[in-house]
């Protein structure tokens, strides 16, 4: 099933099962109105929710209307826990070369207080801060216990999400000296539209890896078709476990791949910074500029019969000159 919260002026929005195609939604207030009771009750309310995704798909939903993405919020707009790995070694090896590469997967958290709308406005105090951003996918686990397996923690795969984490990659180094490059690092990550079940993927999850290809644009202008599966180094089972080695992690934590990446530069990228990283490998320089404003970032994963999967991520950099 798929699922998608609409804004409806809440912290939380309102909870909507949409269609297989994107094509139309139903209120699921019957079940529940926030993504986050589903997951806290997740064996009790998600048959009901797959009951009327089945109805809606069949066309025999009495309320049935017409999915909007515009409406959408995050998916879930707030959570406990959001953990970016970067789990494809072609991106760490094109921005670090030579470095040796982990064993253990790396880890950042990320602001999990507010997480951005698909359409979200990417609304900074400057474009001069080397704005990047970075197309990948996440995953949203139910509880996991401390000490899990791989297997175990894949098991707690409730929903996939597709994201994009804006960083910033050029702080001036009195902020870094203050300590405040972790913030300012940080301005948020949106999420497509609709959040999906494993089982929506049919043979592309293929043990905690989606085999898809992941499409960004720049300005309408391809930038990127990455394969999402042959290079993931560590699947999310294995992410999730690393996590919980330590601790027990709690319904609705949100663990990310990092940017997609490949080692055929041919097919592009999922972030400036590896392009602009494999500029100055073949010519010596970067020739590729960080986002400025006017700008348009466009970022999508196709299913197998080449539709939308999550709905698209499009944000753009609004132009503030002249306030």
């Amino acid at each position: 099933m798929k699922l998608a919260s609409y804004n409806d002026g809440s912290r939380d929005g309102q909870l909507v099962v949409v269609s297989r195609d994107l094509s139309l939604a139903h209120y699921a207030t019957g079940v529940a109105t926030r993504l986050q009771q589903v997951l806290d009750d997740w064996n009790f309310m998600s048959p009901q929710l797959q009951e009327l995704s089945q109805t809606l798909n069949h066309g025999k939903a009495r309320h049935a209307f017409a999915f909007d993405p515009a409406k959408c919020m995050a998916p879930l707009p707030r959570t406990g826990q959001w953990a970016q790995a970067s789990a494809y070694p072609s991106h760490l090896q094109r921005l670090h070369p030579g470095s040796a590469p982990s064993s253990e997967p790396l880890f950042s958290q990320r602001a999990s207080d507010e997480l951005l709308a698909p359409h979200a406005a990417i609304d900074l105090p400057s474009d001069k801060m080397g704005i990047d951003f970075a197309a990948g996918l996440a995953v949203v686990t139910g509880d996991v216990a401390r000490g899990s397996s791989a297997d175990a923690a894949l098991e707690s795969v409730r929903l996939l999400l597709l994201s994009n984490d804006i960083s910033l990659r050029q702080l001036a180094p009195a902020e870094l000296a203050r300590g405040q490059g972790l913030v300012l690092s940080q301005p948020g990550t949106a999420f497509g539209p609709v959040a999906i079940t494993p089982d929506e993927l049919g043979g592309a999850w293929q043990r905690g890896r989606v085999h898809l290809s992941l499409h960004c644009t720049v300005n309408g202008k391809r930038f990127g078709v990455c394969d999402t599966g042959p290079e993931m180094g560590q699947h999310f089972g294995q992410l999730i476990a690393y996590l919980a080695q330590t601790r027990r992690l709690r319904a609705g934590s949100i663990i990310g791949s990092g940017p997609i990446s490949g080692s055929d530069a041919t097919r592009g990228f999922s972030n400036l910074a590896e392009k602009r990283a494999q500029e100055m490998a073949d010519k010596g320089e970067a020739r590729t500029d960080w986002l400025r404003a006017g700008d348009n970032v466009r970022i999508d994963v196709k299913d197998l019969d080449g539709q939308s999967l999550f709905g698209a991520i499009e944000q753009s950099l609004p132009d503030h000159d002249g306030e």
